[in-house]
């Protein structure tokens, strides 16, 4: 995957990984831009996607960057099928249970990506990412520790009733709990990890169920990778190796009523960024136009 081999926990080139899929292809292009421009020191961009998408991705690959078939991530008895209910869908077939959705299968990916990259660390990062300041991931370090992003209180079941299911799957996964509510969250448009503690955690849940972790993780389809992982970090390994922040890389318009559609909605969600945030996401289901949203970006350049 890299010919680089660090000392695990040791900064060195970082990966950077984006799970997306052909409609979504010209707002990972835009962050793949975005990245060429504001990612400094050492890293690499993996891009992972289906195998029908693989020749259009690789318009996007260069000296940074590389595509990666999913094929090679997931495990054999995954089988992707149409979706008879949704045109353009798939359903992923399985002889554990019942199918799972794409959502699912990019989760299992981005898992199995940073379990085996010899990077140290990975930044997981959606196709509507766009990155507008500068940034070093060799900042994720402190001593040793590796950043990770932490919510308190986040995961409330009167406004995150759905996260409240993904919670109770990470602990039965993880052997830990129970959970009290409010509890913190670990969800983001860019979430670091150390790929030496997916490692662990994948070894953890092994031992624990006596079954390999895509099955185990899959038992039931109500999970969330950052979820799995953020409990890991925090009640197996008690924090160690990690420095929390509640601060996100990315300021979001997480809702189609966050802002007002347009440039004009752009802008003001660009100047809502904390000083120490680096980049905007702009969902790709809330109704912002490519061509607005390549005008703000433009604009920012020109600024700069």
């Amino acid at each position: 995957m890299s010919p680089s081999e660090p000392i695990a926990g040791v900064p060195g080139r970082t990966a950077l990984m984006t799970a997306s899929y052909a409609p979504d292809f010209e707002r990972c292009a835009l962050l793949c831009e975005s990245l060429d421009s504001h990612m400094k020191g050492d890293w690499h961009h993996y891009l992972l996607v289906d195998t029908p998408d693989v020749g259009r991705f690789r318009t996007l690959e260069g000296p940074r960057r590389s595509v990666i078939d999913q094929r090679a991530l997931l495990p054999w008895w995954l089988r992707a099928v149409p979706d008879p209910t949704k045109p353009k869908r798939k359903l992923w077939l399985r002889p554990f249970g019942k199918p799972l959705r794409g959502w699912h299968v990019q989760q299992i990916m981005k898992i199995a990506f940073a379990a085996t990259a010899r990077e140290a660390a990975v930044i997981a990062i959606d196709s509507d990412v766009i990155l507008v300041r500068d940034f070093d991931p060799a900042r994720l370090w402190r001593d040793g520790a590796c950043r990770l992003y932490r919510l308190p209180d986040e995961i409330d079941p009167s406004i995150r009733s759905d996260h409240v299911a993904w919670l109770g799957h990470s602990d039965r996964l993880l052997g830990i709990g129970p959970y009290r509510l409010p509890a913190a969250g670990f969800i983001d448009s860019m979430v670091s990890w150390r790929c030496d503690t997916v490692r662990a955690m994948l070894t953890h849940i092994e031992r624990l169920h006596g079954m390999s972790w895509q099955r185990a993780l899959t038992h039931s389809r109500a999970f969330s990778e950052y979820i799995v992982y953020g409990r890991f970090a925090e009640e197996v390994l008690k924090g160690e190796g990690h420095w929390m922040t509640d601060e996100p890389f990315c300021h979001v318009a997480w809702f189609k009523d966050s802002y007002e559609t347009g440039p004009d909605g752009l802008r003001k969600l660009v100047a809502g960024m904390g000083p120490n945030q680096i980049g905007i996401g702009v969902q790709s289901f809330i109704g912002y136009e490519m061509n607005d949203i390549r005008r703000v970006v433009s604009e920012l350049r020109q600024a700069s």
